[in-house]
């Protein structure tokens, strides 16, 4: 994954609580096989509203969504992910989160940053009435900014080790490759071993 540090991006103002993650990609579009081309998926539903946000022309491009309460709640599916970040999505912004959705956000590189509603309700509207606005997701001073005001927020000191540095936990393992290889070569040869792809057990004989 790409480092993520600080994103600054107009923002999309979402008045719905509970948004599941059905809303978000309705069940039919997550029979493809890959992890990517779903921006079309994304809200599809509610994209026939012509007034949707999403079909704002002035909206094009922005890429902080401001949300409200329970975004991401429901199914697990990773693909509600996977098409926000298709669609140009790179911040939520919410007073809660779904927690599967949390996650899958997090290991995508997407950035699931809680507020208190009343600052979430504060940044909905003043992007609501300026779609001009910039939001500024700073993931190391751990702040969102609009203008001249601010919050803080709190990230997992893990999660944020992860995304500050673009690290997926196969680049962590990955980095552990010299202890691995020290270990496997005084492994027991009777232990249960792995070979292209199949489970055998070696010969205790």
């Amino acid at each position: 994954m790409d480092p993520v540090s600080i994103h600054t991006g107009r923002g999309l103002p979402l008045h719905r609580n509970d948004v599941d993650t059905d809303q978000i990609i309705p069940a039919e579009f997550c029979k493809r096989l890959t992890k990517s081309g779903y921006a079309d998926a994304l809200f599809a539903h509610w994209r026939t509203e012509a007034d949707f946000v999403f079909n704002q022309p002035d909206r094009e491009g922005a890429s902080v969504l401001v949300a409200a309460h329970n975004f991401g709640t429901g199914s697990s599916r990773e693909h509600a992910v996977w098409a926000l970040r298709d669609w140009g999505v790179r911040a939520v912004v919410a007073s809660s989160f779904g927690d599967i959705f949390q996650r899958n956000a997090l290991k995508n590189a997407l950035l699931p940053v809680e507020l208190p509603e009343a600052a979430v309700t504060t940044l909905r509207d003043l992007v609501e009435a300026d779609p001009a606005a910039e939001i500024s997701v700073d993931l190391v001073a751990c702040q969102v900014r609009a203008g001249t005001l601010s919050w803080a927020f709190t990230i997992g000191r893990r999660e944020r080790w992860l995304l500050l540095n673009g690290y997926d936990d196969i680049d962590v393992t990955l980095q552990r490759e010299p202890a691995i290889a020290a270990y496997e070569k005084e492994r027991r040869r009777w232990l249960p071993e792995v070979h292209r792809g199949s489970f055998s057990s070696a010969s205790t004989a």
